[in-house]
């Protein structure tokens, strides 16, 4: 059984995946090791792997820090979600070499973008634009915090990136997103979320 606030949660989980094209299948047979999960878990699989398919699997552990002594903290707290990923698994579903997928999965460099998001809407349009930009090479950070932007623009300024990605709620229902230079002054730019090729130069350009 799931409360309502968790039901909403995992709705808005729904949506993100949707919104991504990641196909998904809900089982309320799945389990964990442990009994700290809550309200939900995750499990990825791959088609790739044979019987052993499972690449990573994990989900929030809300109620993990107070029962270890810890104080209580909001489900959205950063250090609510957890997983375990089986190395061996990702290395067989990403390409090898110095310049494939499992290489960039563990490589740190510094982003081309931050993208500040804040709002319902605002987050479901960000994750769709930070995988369309990631597509295209970009190296984008998304802030999944839903923390207030004064705080998002902090933990942008320290990611070095060179621009931030501007969405709120209202810039997602008009279908645009702002440009702002982080690491020098200069004017704010808005481009329309459906001219991605232009988002691209802009990012792009020295």
């Amino acid at each position: 059984a799931l409360s309502d606030a968790s039901r909403e949660r995992f709705a808005e989980v729904q949506c993100g995946l949707t919104a991504l094209g990641i196909p998904l299948q809900l089982n309320p047979r799945l389990v964990a090791g442990f009994g700290l999960l809550q309200p939900h878990g995750f499990e990825i699989t791959s088609d790739q792997l044979g019987a052993q398919a499972t690449v990573c699997g994990g989900g929030r552990y809300d109620g993990l820090v107070s029962q270890l002594g810890g104080p209580q903290f909001t489900p959205r707290h950063r250090l609510g979600p957890g997983h375990g990923a089986v190395i061996v698994g990702v290395g067989g579903c990403c390409p090898g070499g110095s310049d494939g997928a499992a290489a960039r999965l563990v490589g740190t460099p510094v982003p081309d973008a931050y993208l500040v998001n804040r709002g319902e809407r605002a987050e479901t349009v960000g994750l769709s634009l930070a995988r369309s930009l990631r597509q295209l090479g970009l190296t984008v950070e998304l802030d999944g915090s839903g923390s207030a932007f004064g705080k998002q623009f902090k933990r942008a300024d320290r990611s070095c990136a060179r621009w931030a990605l501007v969405l709120g709620d209202e810039e997602a229902e008009r279908g645009e997103v702002r440009l702002k230079l982080l690491q020098q002054q200069g004017e704010e730019i808005t481009v329309a979320l459906s001219g991605i090729a232009a988002i691209v130069e802009t990012l792009r350009t020295p």
